[in-house]
């Protein structure tokens, strides 16, 4: 382990970071589709970041709030961040994010022309046969976590869900009020 305070300080940062970023998914515009793109990145990055350093580090807090919830929110939450991780580990490799979003609306109400409304799609099963067996079924695990809780959903209900669980695990984690950034 390193520095506490420096742990902290971190997960305050990342927090801030991933509400950020994921507030700002509500303010895109969907004809700004390079910027689209580029806040969905940053917000499955931080999103994923925030996830395993709560898993790591406050691993305690993480499991008190995923045991408070329903069974069937716990598979959600699970899913979601599973699936998130997948999306992560493939726009980094193999795949371009926009194989992910469907960007075409049903209707313009439907997110007010904002990225929010915008769907991850079904996508095929990855290529897996150059991994180990146990790498193989990890990413399997994700990829069916990805077409279970992602696919067919909305970024914004995505990121909204992972995002709320997140803050509630860091606000159990056993860290200062002062090294937390304030609610909004």
């Amino acid at each position: 382990m390193g520095d506490p305070a420096a742990e902290v300080s971190a997960l305050a940062w990342a927090i801030t970071a991933m509400t950020d970023t994921t507030q700002r998914l509500a303010r895109v515009r969907a004809v700004d589709r390079p910027r689209a793109f580029t806040v969905i990145s940053e917000a499955v990055w931080w999103v994923t970041i925030v996830d395993a350093t709560l898993v790591r580090h406050y691993s305690e807090a993480y499991d008190t709030v995923m045991a408070g919830q329903t069974s069937a929110e716990r598979q959600l939450t699970e899913g979601t961040l599973a699936g998130l991780r997948f999306v992560r580990n493939q726009i980094g490799d193999e795949a371009d994010l926009g194989e992910f979003i469907g960007c075409r609306q049903a209707s313009q109400a439907a997110g007010r022309g904002r990225i929010t409304g915008w769907k991850w799609q079904p996508i095929p099963e990855p290529g897996l046969a150059s991994l180990s067996p146990r790498a193989q079924a990890w990413a399997m695990t994700r990829y069916q976590a990805y077409q279970a809780h992602l696919a067919g959903h909305t970024i914004g209900e995505t990121f909204r869900r992972a995002a709320e669980f997140l803050k509630l695990a860091a606000a159990k984690a056993p860290i200062t009020e002062a090294a937390m950034p304030a609610a909004r």
